[in-house]
């Protein structure tokens, strides 16, 4: 049954990798490593067609090879160089180890305790990797107990083997022993399984979320991400905090994509969303629009000092140049949020009309909404901070 549940989890596990190899990284390697799995337990079985000792000695490798994979995906999972060297260098030792103590010196017990020790390295790995690499949540540390846990099983049985002989771990014989840790250990070849399948779904929900709420061009927020930031920002009104938003649009940008074409037309969008970007606070959040209409929503910004950031945000577009792009300008609406009682829309409608007035006076400038400068004089009156 465990074989044949392996065989599944390495479809799923495959299939997952088809449609998310460029997202999540360590699926194939996982997939891999449980049809070895899957291929050790058929080996196991042909002891009465093949030689034993041949079977043996593939069933093994078959083993150390499919858990092996595994620790490889679990370091490309986190993003790690992958340990290849060291995982030839304990596959050939376990072929060599196993077929010495098998063929040459026949000892099971020295045979048991070699492999425990190799395979505990590669569960000792993913634990650690786990462990330093892995997001706090609930996925991780269920993936990280169950790797601890089939790690401490798996040096107790090499450890047994050494102190005890070869009987107390031989899972040919029946006893009390040997009985747990075969039942521990298929159980713990699907849990294994389903513990990294847990936090690739965790990863992978995130990059699904990110893209529900990113621009793909330039990795900025979109409508939907910029409006439930706006949404979390709100709130800040009523603390009396000033909240400032910028409307950005690139001048003349339909001729920037006639003249050098839409590839290039992108690398523009994309630098233009890191100059302005990098002129933000941390607390400050960009989106794009759509087209070449970035927005910028500033808490705790008045609208003197957002005109400052204006200012910057101008001045590096105009002079900066990225890779031999074209250089581009653009017009800024300023527009400060009115009350509480106010929407984005009304916002947004506020900063674009700025926009469009700074457009109609020559583009390359920035205009300020005119509710701006009396909200800063209401908040001031009122004895609320307008650092300036």
């Amino acid at each position: 049954m465990t074989t044949l549940m392996c065989g599944a989890m390495s479809i799923v596990m495959f299939s997952v990798y088809r449609s998310f190899r460029r997202e999540v990284h360590g699926l194939g390697h996982w997939a891999a490593g449980l049809l070895l799995l899957v291929c050790a337990s058929l080996l196991f079985g042909t002891r009465e067609v093949l030689p034993p000792a041949l079977s043996m000695i593939a069933a093994n490798a078959a083993l150390v090879a499919g858990i092996g994979l595994s620790m490889l995906g679990t370091e490309k999972f986190y993003g790690r160089a992958t340990s290849r060297r060291a995982y030839l260098l304990i596959l050939a030792l376990s072929i060599a180890c196993n077929s010495w103590w098998l063929l040459v010196r026949p000892d099971f017990s020295a045979r048991v305790a070699v492999f425990s020790l190799l395979v505990f390295l590669f569960y000792a790995r993913q634990a650690q990797l786990v462990w330093r690499y892995g997001e706090r949540h609930f996925s991780s540390f269920f993936f990280g107990v169950l790797m601890l846990l089939q790690a401490v099983v798996v040096l107790v049985r090499g450890v047994s083997a050494l102190l005890h002989g070869g009987p107390s771990v031989n899972l040919a014989v029946a006893g009390t022993p040997a009985g747990i840790y075969l039942a521990v250990a298929n159980f713990m070849a699907l849990l294994l399984t389903v513990g990294f399948m847990t936090v690739a779904t965790r990863r992978l929900q995130q990059i699904l979320e990110r893209r529900s709420t990113h621009d793909p061009l330039t990795q900025v927020l979109n409508r939907r991400g910029f409006g439930d930031a706006y949404a979390r920002e709100i709130g800040n009104l009523r603390r009396r905090l000033p909240l400032t938003l910028l409307s950005i649009d690139l001048d003349y940008f339909k001729s920037i994509n006639d003249r050098y074409g839409h590839a290039v037309g992108d690398q523009v969008l994309a630098h233009a969303a890191t100059i302005i970007g990098g002129a933000l606070r941390e607390s400050d959040c960009v989106a794009r629009f759509g087209g070449e209409e970035f927005v910028v929503l500033m808490p705790d910004m008045p609208a003197q000092s957002a005109l400052g950031v204006a200012e910057r945000i101008r001045a590096l577009l105009r002079e900066s140049s990225h890779a031999g792009l074209p250089s581009c300008t653009v017009s800024i609406g300023v527009a400060c949020q009115a009350s509480v009682v106010e929407g984005l829309d009304e916002l947004l409608s506020r900063a674009d009309a700025a926009l469009y007035l700074a457009k109609e006076r020559g583009r390359d400038r920035i205009e300020v909404d005119a509710c701006a400068f009396t909200e800063d004089r209401t908040r001031s009156a009122a004895g609320i901070g307008t650092a300036r």
